[in-house]
């Protein structure tokens, strides 16, 4: 996985401390892509890139180059470029700048002819070409920058997702709200059930918190007056690895004034539809192979009803707790003593119906028990209203009518602190400071939490995140 040593440096020569271009590949193609083959369009250029393909056949020379736009190929014939055998030696990957004219040659490749090359720098290790390119993923992964160069697919994903989180901003602001930017290190943990990383600050001699949601901040903001709110933030938690979770990834958390979770189901619905036209093209498209439609309006389901149609089980929270135990063993879920109906059903669900749902689907109406930042219900007393939208099986987004009681709020802090207590380490603290920021006031209020690589996961059709983050966490590797 570290790829081969270092080769020794080759050339003697000092690459220059700037290089100005005129062109890009893509520029060259634009311009003159249509001519006719062994045309000559007398318009000279300097462009700069990697050499990805070369080969020599007696006194001409042929090399792909390759500069963030896309590719063009150097046709570098003896008697005009300077130091041709130096050009024939450069090796894959090796950055080169290299000014001539525009021309086409007889087998009609757009190409640029070599008169001036300097070398920008060397690639001091094997670098693949592309036919062979890199096929591990770990090492793709790992090796992220060269990744980038050698898999086309790599690049797109990356350009994708940076249209989309351009997109959402744009989308977001038309509709009145405003992007902030909030703490990362928390002195206390809060806004999500999760483990946080620790770590210490020497001055204040204090812990602190690497944030594991903007969520209790940005809801100040809302006591604040700014009624419609946003952060798109890097958050960090410290679970485990798969497909769909790393250590630290992004998140879209949105607050919105006199709204509830219906109003911010609707907004999902529009955005991802949004995104999906003009980054895809249509709200209908392929992921993983099956067809995925993410329309306007979605399906509208109860959790328990969801559970019924999936699993057979028809249970709610007056449930006898034995019974829903039981109903766990059958299916070999682990549970604590500590919990009670809420959190079983809760168990029930994710272990039986959320990878059945395709959807897209809003999953409505949770337990208490599980949802100590969600208004309770106006309906159903023990649950509160809270969504998550599923789509391919995996949750995209959460989303509560947010608990606005100071009182209330204070009650299942202490729950939580308990709970904490008694070893669950995802359980929140009582953060007394966001507790005097309700006591000035919260209106009602719509919160959304979106993670925005599964976003782009769906979007790019990756199948891990690790597709979607340029630097994904990883283990150590092997000396």
């Amino acid at each position: 996985m570290a790829g081969p040593p270092a080769q020794p440096t080759r050339r003697a020569v000092t690459p220059p401390y700037r290089f100005e271009t005129t062109a890009t590949a893509a520029d060259c193609r634009q311009r003159h892509g249509d001519i006719e083959p062994g045309t000559e369009t007398g318009q000279k250029v300097v462009v700069a890139g990697r050499i990805m393909l070369r080969r020599v056949q007696g006194r001409l020379a042929f090399a792909t180059l390759q500069d963030a736009t896309g590719r063009i190929q150097l046709f570098a014939p003896a008697k005009v470029t300077p130091d041709h055998e130096g050009f024939c030696a450069l090796s894959l990957g090796d950055w080169v700048g290299v000014t001539g004219e525009v021309m086409k040659t007889r087998t009609g490749e757009l190409s640029v002819r070599v008169e001036q090359w300097v070398l920008l720098a060397e690639a001091r290790r094997s670098f693949p070409d592309k036919w062979h390119g890199l096929s591990d993923p770990d090492t793709r992964f790992r090796q992220r920058y060269v990744d980038l160069w050698v898999t086309e697919e790599a690049r797109e994903t990356f350009r994708l997702r940076s249209e989309m989180m351009a997109r959402t901003r744009r989308w977001l602001e038309d509709r009145g709200f405003i992007e902030v930017e909030t703490p990362v290190f928390h002195p206390v943990p809060g806004g999500a059930l999760a483990r946080p990383f620790a770590t210490h600050h020497n001055a204040l001699d204090m812990e602190l918190y690497l944030r594991i949601a903007p969520e209790l901040y940005l809801k100040r903001l809302v006591v604040g007056g700014l009624e419609r709110v946003y952060e798109i933030a890097r958050v960090f938690r410290n679970e485990g690895l798969s497909t769909r979770h790393n250590p630290e990834f992004t998140m879209l958390e949105l607050y919105w004034a006199y709204a509830d979770y219906g109003d911010i189901m609707e907004l999902v619905e529009q955005l991802v539809a949004h995104l999906a036209v003009t980054l895809k093209g249509d709200t209908t498209f392929t992921y993983g192979g099956r067809q995925l439609d993410v329309t306007p309006p979605w399906r509208r389901a109860r959790l328990t009803d969801l559970l019924a149609e999936h699993s057979g089980l028809e249970v709610d929270l007056d449930t006898p707790v034995a019974e829903l135990r039981a109903h766990c063993a059958a299916r070999e879920i682990p549970v604590e003593d500590r919990w009670g109906p809420g959190k079983l059903i809760l168990e029930l669900y994710e272990k039986t119906t959320e990878a059945e749902l395709w959807g897209p689907v809003f999953v409505c109406d949770y337990p208490q028990e599980v949802s100590p930042l969600a208004r309770e219900h106006r309906e159903r007393p023990g649950w509160v209203e809270r969504f998550e939208a599923i789509v391919a099986g995996r949750e995209l987004a959460n989303a509560f009518s947010e608990l606005t009681d100071p009182d209330e709020q204070r009650q299942r802090f202490e729950q939580q602190a308990a709970d904490k207590e008694a070893g669950d380490a995802e359980a929140m603290a009582v953060d007394a400071d966001y507790l005097r920021a309700l006591e000035f006031g919260l209106p009602p209020t719509g919160g959304l939490g979106i993670g925005m690589d599964r976003l782009a996961m769906l979007l790019a059709d990756a199948p891990s995140i690790r597709e979607v983050i340029l630097f994904p966490t990883l283990r150590p590797e092997a000396p």
